[in-house]
Order: structure tokens, then C-alpha cells, then sequence
């Protein structure tokens, strides 16, 4: 279990320090990995000297993943709208950080769903550099369901993708006796609206982690104040800079509330 004093914690034991001075142990990505389109291998130095710039230490074997979905990312973002981040600089510093920072936050084989992927940030990445986590993709969006499932196909990755709400996904999956250890939330709806969503499904799943940027106090007291904190707690875990910014993301936990007796 994760500490939750609601202060910023350490990373995991035994896991990898993403953000980090010294070089981590490098953990594979799948061999079927390829980069193509139309940024060949040149791609994954970009991101790696993107990566340096903004002192975030990426295991080197994930390089050549993060090139090759980022290169079928932008190219299917010609033909639908998935993302804003079309260049390595922003996609370095918003997405591929983002990612990175919530995993250590993760135990050594947890089955994650990316609630509400859009074009598949930041669960694929999260896959990419954790290959050890069984990670599920949901948008109740056909159409960038279906593309992200096209992408991930594309670059050899096995990820499974509901193209419905995740709430169904989550209900279905405790039903069929195999519960998501953690629902990963970013950018998808303010806390209260996402509290609303989950709260009733709270049994049916391990926790909620969701990344949010510095309104989240706000977001936190309007969600208390709506009765949507009674039967779970929202707990910051962890915090990281927003490149080039004075700001920061943070990564909240929310848990069902212990019961007394």
C-alpha cells in the first residue's frame, strides 16, 4: 500500500526512479517494437535529448517505443484530432513526464485501466516504460477507441481497448471476478464530476490515481463540499515540476475510507 500522510512520498523500494541523476535499471519493451512512418529512428534520440534537456531520466530501452507510438500518434492525428502535443518538446514534456512520474507509483504487475485514453496518453506510454504492468485502454469514443486500438496494434503492442464508459468496463471486470487494482485518470473531467462517475463503484476496484495540475486544492474543496468525499479520501501522493513552468502536476489517490470496527 501506498503511505497516505497526503505529504509527497519517495518512490516505491525496488522499483525504477524515473526522475533521477544517477541511470536506473533499464527495463525491455517488447521486441515487436518498431519505429516507422514518418519519423524513422532519428526520433528516439529527439526524445532522448528532449528527455536530458528536462533532466527526466528514461530507461534507454523504452526509447524505441516511445518513438514508434509517438510517430503513429501524430500520423493519425492527421485524420483525427488525439492530440495537441505534436512535436517531441511537448510530447517529452507533458505526455511522456506525466507517464513517467506516476509510475512508481505502481506496483510490479498491477492491472491498470487508462480511464477516458483519447489517443492513448498516457496508458501506452505508461506500458511502454512499465512492461510489467497489465494495462487496459477505455473511450466511450468510438472513433478514438478504434484509432487507438489501430495504433497500438501498429506498433506491436498488445493492449486492450473498450470502446464504452469505463464505468462499464470497471463493473464488468469485478463482476467477471477480475478487478482493476487502479484506475489512471488525466485530463478527463474536474475531481467532482469523476468522484460522481466512480464513487458507486468504489468496491468494485482498488483505487483511483489522478493526475492534476495546480487547481487541484479548488477541485478537492468543491468536490467536499458537493458530499463526495464521505466515502472515499482524496490524498495527494506525489508531485513533479511542469516543465518550463513555475507550476506542478500532482498525483492524487483516492481510496474508500476505512470503516471503523
Amino acid at each position: 500500500m501506498l503511505p497516505t500522510n497526503g505529504e509527497p512520498q519517495d518512490l516505491r523500494p525496488g522499483l525504477p526512479e524515473i526522475f533521477s541523476t544517477p541511470k536506473t535499471k533499464q527495463m525491455p519493451v517488447p521486441n515487436s517494437l518498431t519505429i516507422d512512418g514518418p519519423f524513422p529512428g532519428q526520433l528516439a534520440e529527439v526524445i532522448a535529448a528532449e528527455a536530458d534537456r528536462l533532466g527526466l531520466d528514461l530507461p534507454a530501452a523504452a526509447l524505441p517505443g516511445l518513438a514508434a507510438y509517438a510517430s503513429r500518434l501524430w500520423a493519425w492525428n492527421e485524420r483525427l484530432n488525439l492530440t495537441r502535443h505534436t512535436d517531441a518538446a511537448r510530447f517529452v514534456a507533458r505526455d511522456v513526464t506525466d507517464a513517467a512520474a506516476v509510475c512508481p507509483q505502481l506496483a510490479v504487475g498491477e492491472r491498470l485501466l487508462d480511464v477516458g485514453t483519447g489517443g492513448g496518453v498516457p496508458g501506452v506510454l505508461r506500458a511502454v516504460l512499465r512492461p510489467d504492468l497489465k494495462v487496459e485502454l477505455s473511450d466511450s469514443v468510438g472513433k478514438r477507441a478504434r484509432a487507438v486500438a489501430a495504433i497500438v496494434a501498429e506498433i506491436g503492442l498488445n493492449i486492450p481497448v473498450h470502446e464504452r464508459a469505463a464505468q462499464q468496463v470497471v463493473a464488468d471486470a469485478a463482476a467477471a471476478g477480475k478487478p482493476f487494482d487502479t484506475l489512471v485518470v488525466r485530463a478527463v473531467a474536474p475531481l467532482a464530476k469523476l468522484l460522481s462517475w466512480f464513487e458507486p463503484l468504489a468496491a468494485s476496484f482498488g483505487r483511483m490515481l489522478i493526475i492534476k495540475g495546480p487547481r487541484w486544492e479548488a477541485e478537492k474543496a468543491d468536490a467536499r463540499h458537493r458530499g463526495l468525499l464521505k466515502q472515499v479520501a482524496a490524498r495527494r501522493i506525489a508531485s513533479w515540476p511542469l516543465p518550463d513552468s513555475e507550476g506542478e502536476s500532482v498525483l492524487l489517490e483516492v481510496s474508500r475510507r476505512e470503516r471503523a470496527g
